[in-house]
């Protein structure tokens, strides 16, 4: 945890970044994360711009979320100590489907650890997410 400038850092390295809307509160949240997790936040934001052009972002409960205008919030991701989870919000559309799942019925994630992003598997599914209505809980 960080006592020095800038965000504390919370559980599992994940940045207390204030509730807001737009590229900046997100970027300030990448910023904040500490090594590898930043990395893996990084290439997460570049991919999403690459392949989504007119994403929506916004920091929500300390985690970055991307949408689409008029379809809602596709993903997000939040730091833990030993990985970043990445939820897509409507998962359970996805092809193949992200691994993770729990009580909400819609959402799969995927957990990834120093070293494991996987661009094409990735690509994939924020272009199958975007393009699918998703959660419009805020």
């Amino acid at each position: 945890m960080s006592d020095g400038p800038g965000p504390k850092l919370l559980a599992g390295g994940n940045p207390q970044i204030p509730k807001g809307d737009g590229d900046g509160p997100v970027q300030a949240y990448i910023e904040a994360m500490p090594e590898w997790k930043g990395t893996i936040a990084r290439q997460l934001d570049d991919l999403v711009e690459s392949v989504v052009p007119d994403v929506r972002k916004a920091v929500r409960w300390n985690s970055p979320f991307y949408g689409v205008e008029g379809r809602g919030w596709f993903a997000s991701c939040h730091a833990f100590t030993r990985y970043v989870k990445v939820t897509f919000l409507n998962g359970a559309l996805l092809q193949p489907p992200p691994p993770g799942s729990g009580k909400d019925l819609d959402s799969r994630w995927v957990d990834i650890a120093e070293g494991q992003f996987d661009t094409a598997q990735m690509s994939a599914w924020i272009r199958q997410s975007a393009a699918e209505d998703g959660w419009h809980g805020f």
